[in-house]
């Protein structure tokens, strides 16, 4: 979970100060957003290497390889943090260690926990991505003002190489005692697991829904400076309005994962979240109030997060026997795809004369009420296969 935590919050540094590091590297906002967009291109190419990797290696040896990347570059970063494309080449270095860390959640959970508490643990890994993002929306302004981009980026790779030690001290590959008996871990080969689960429908299904939630996730956090900024709030207020965000969004990662466990269901939860999404991305869209825009934030948080864990777990359960490093690999792939295009579009299309986002922000709405109808066309996983516990709809 550290290394999580610290590999999103490299991730996202620059987005609360888009504009005043815009003004320190005398490049443009794009070329700041591609600071973060790094990590989602990088991710396309990497993603399926990693997965293999966890489900061949374990997860010392891969998520090992994530972390020393982190480190090594994360540290790098901080100390070339005065040229701009030494800063790129070494967001680059992180980005290569990403999938190997993050693609790791469900076999965490699969080999330390037993089904009954694998949603719960899943949501625990995917608090710590909203830890490390929450830190970096919130202590990044503050650290610019205190010690200007250099000293904020120095920081940074402090943390990231005290996480990567801490990592190779502490993690060990298996639990003293397994959680469930050794047949029941049983799990096809990657590729193969990859060729089947794309015939599942529930799980193309699911792949839609990710699409349009992880990509409109990325793009809102890429620039929420450049969403607030038009309405004359200040980087403070957008660090706070991120951070809010994202601490909504740990809260739910938290409370619907728990009740995903304790009902046996996943696809209410599922619904329930991009609905309670797409209510908060239409107050961030169109409010001017400060005190709105972070209920808005929060509400939009709080739902569009706590569908993460839950999501990677139907993903997991409907694939069976697809290693969960691919079904949760694809899952994240999806979003690092739209990542992009949205980035890129809601740039291309805000307004040239006051720079507003209104516009590109209904058109994330409109593919948000599209991923809701999605959404309802999920059938719940009957039966959980080759497991003690059996789960049934009612």
């Amino acid at each position: 979970m550290f290394v999580v935590a610290i590999n999103q919050l490299l991730w996202i540094t620059f987005a609360p100060i888009t504009g005043s590091a815009a003004s320190y590297y005398g490049v443009s906002d794009l070329s700041i957003g591609l600071l973060s967009m790094s990590f989602m291109i990088v991710y396309i190419v990497v993603s399926i290497p990693a997965s293999w990797m966890i489900d061949t290696y374990g997860i010392r040896v891969a998520v090992g390889i994530g972390a020393a990347l982190t480190g090594i570059f994360g540290l790098l970063r901080g100390l070339l943090a005065a040229d701009y494309s030494f800063v790129l080449i070494a967001q680059i270095g992180i980005a290569i260690g990403q999938p190997f860390i993050l693609n790791a959640v469900t076999t965490v959970a699969a080999r330390w926990f037993p089904i009954q508490e694998r949603a719960t643990a899943a949501g625990l890994g995917t608090l710590a991505m909203y830890l490390g993002i929450v830190a970096a929306l919130v202590l990044t302004p503050y650290l610019t003002i205190q010690s200007q981009i250099s000293g904020m980026l120095l920081t940074f790779g402090i943390v990231s190489i005290v996480a990567a030690v801490v990592f190779f001290a502490f993690v060990k590959e298996r639990p003293p005692t397994a959680p469930c008996p050794p047949d029941q871990e049983g799990r096809s080969l990657v590729f193969d697991g990859l060729k089947e689960s794309l015939r599942i429908r529930d799980f193309v299904l699911l792949l839609l829904i990710f699409f349009v939630g992880l990509g409109v996730f990325n793009a809102v956090t890429t620039w929420i400076e450049d969403i607030v900024r038009p309405r004359g709030f200040s980087i403070i207020q957008a660090g706070n309005t991120g951070g809010l965000m994202i601490i909504g969004g740990i809260i739910g990662a938290v409370v619907i994962p728990l009740l995903s466990d304790h009902y046996r269901k996943r696809t209410p939860y599922l619904l329930l979240a991009v609905i309670g999404a797409t209510l908060g991305l239409i107050g961030v869209t169109f409010t001017t109030n400060y005190w709105l825009l972070l209920v808005s934030a929060f509400v939009f948080g709080f739902f569009l997060l706590s569908a993460g864990p839950v999501g990677f777990q139907y993903g997991a359960e409907v694939t069976y026997p697809t290693p969960e490093g691919t079904s949760n690999g694809l899952l994240l792939l999806m979003g690092q795809i739209s990542g992009i295009a949205f980035i890129l579009g809601m740039d291309s299309f805000k307004s040239p004369e006051t720079g507003s986002m209104t516009l590109p922000l209904i058109v994330l709405v409109g593919l948000m009420v599209l991923a809701l109808i999605f959404c309802t066309r999920l059938r719940e996983a009957t039966t959980l296969t080759r497991e003690n516990t059996k789960w049934t709809s009612d």
